[in-house]
């Protein structure tokens, strides 16, 4: 069998994975990335959070991603029955880029993939991992190519397999998610968009006008397409039919604001469905390798963190990576998980009060305090690890002052 070694192996040359690689690369490491498709794939997760150029940049990947034609974005857009209401985030409490780009994440990925192999990363495409004996004092997986296996060995795995979710699966780390199961429903579209309302420099998030825990996506790009989808828990979905079709064209019909903007679309891509998709994991690292991403924890899609929580481990876990192959202690709970979980629990805080519907009466308030909102901005940007944010430092009890503020008016 053939032998591969590294000082680091990756699983998933994905954003997290190549973010990652990049890093540990520019502190001298060797480092492969093992992943199972071939770039470019299809993805979702197209439209990122601002908060996410500055990992791009610390991976020197942000000129790559802004010579690459993507759509513009500087915030938010909701509507939900007539009620519409923005976020920009240049107007946000926490310093840092204020904009940011809606990516088609087939080329996306491609572009930081290629980064990362600029940069001295290999890829080792179209590999399948099959197994993982991981050890404090190194490591080795077997990855199926074309019919033969090889050994890929190394002193750590990082693995940002994403759904994949590679190393939860051999390892026995899933638990079930606290989140119902949802199911979303989505595909690209020549959108055809004339709507004078619709601003294609936000995301446009649509919010059933029966069903408040039902909502929609529609995300621009720069080439006259967009990317659409309906989310909500999946006997809710089904009402609508089997056929994703059927559902999309249903939900959609069922949102008429958002039926009149995509009433020119032109559907002409496979439309896709994905159940299930909230995770979590019993540790986010162990003796000899960390979970980045969606590997690890997936909440929701509502607010676009996925790539950004993926950004954002990948970022925590090449620094405390390069300090311990350096030959530091490292305390991968206190110096990884803890920090890279605070963000998430700030996250995981605004999406149970969206579907519950707390957070939906925060958005849709008509009396806005520039401060307040500043700081909500922030979130929906993606800080959601500034702690100087007083709705980040204490996000259940300031975001319940605040609805109960909001009711009140």
């Amino acid at each position: 069998m053939k032998e591969i070694k590294s000082d680091v192996v990756i699983i998933g040359a994905g954003p997290a994975g190549a973010v990652a690689g990049a890093l540990l690369a520019k502190n001298g490491w060797s480092v492969s990335i093992v992943e199972r498709e071939m770039f470019p794939r299809f993805s979702i997760g197209e439209s990122l959070l601002a908060q996410c150029m500055e990992s791009l940049e610390n991976a020197d990947m942000l000129e790559a991603v802004k010579s690459a034609g993507f759509q513009f974005k500087n915030g938010a857009a909701f509507e939900w029955d007539g009620a519409r209401t923005s976020f920009d985030f240049r107007e946000k409490f926490t310093p840092g880029h204020g904009t940011t780009f809606q990516v088609q994440r087939a080329k996306f990925d491609k572009i930081l993939a290629d980064e990362a192999e600029r940069q001295g990363v290999k890829i080792y495409y179209r590999h399948s991992i099959v197994s993982a004996d991981i050890a404090e004092n190194g490591a080795e997986l077997i990855a199926e190519h074309n019919g033969e296996e090889l050994a890929f060995q190394s002193r750590f795995v990082l693995d940002a397999s994403g759904f994949g979710r590679v190393l939860p699966r051999l390892l026995d780390l899933d638990r079930p998610s606290e989140f119902p199961v949802r199911e979303s429903v989505f595909t690209h579209v020549e959108d055809n968009i004339t709507d004078s309302n619709f601003d294609r420099d936000k995301i446009l998030i649509t919010v059933n006008p029966n069903e408040r825990d039902i909502w929609y996506w529609l995300i621009p790009f720069a080439d006259g397409r967009a990317s659409v989808g309906v989310v909500g828990e999946k006997e809710k979905i089904a009402a609508w039919g089997q056929d994703p079709e059927q559902i999309l064209k249903g939900a959609i019909s069922a949102a008429p604001e958002l039926a009149k903007t995509l009433y020119n679309a032109k559907f002409d891509t496979e439309i896709q469905r994905i159940r299930g998709y909230s995770s979590n994991v019993t540790k986010l690292a162990g003796p000899g390798f960390a979970l980045l991403g969606n590997a690890g924890e997936f909440l929701d899609p509502v607010f676009s963190s996925g790539v950004t929580i993926a950004m954002k481990s990948a970022e925590l876990a090449a620094e405390c990576l390069h300090r311990q192959l350096s030959g530091e202690s490292v305390d991968w709970d206190k110096e990884f998980s803890v920090p890279l979980k605070q963000g998430v629990e700030v996250f995981k805080t605004y999406v149970k009060a969206w579907y519950d519907g707390r957070f939906q009466d925060v958005i849709f308030y008509q009396t806005e305090q520039k401060e307040i909102k500043g700081m909500i901005c922030s979130i929906l940007a993606g800080y959601a690890w500034d702690k100087k944010n007083p709705f980040v430092a204490a996000a259940e009890r300031r975001l319940n002052t605040l609805v109960e503020i909001c009711s009140a008016g």
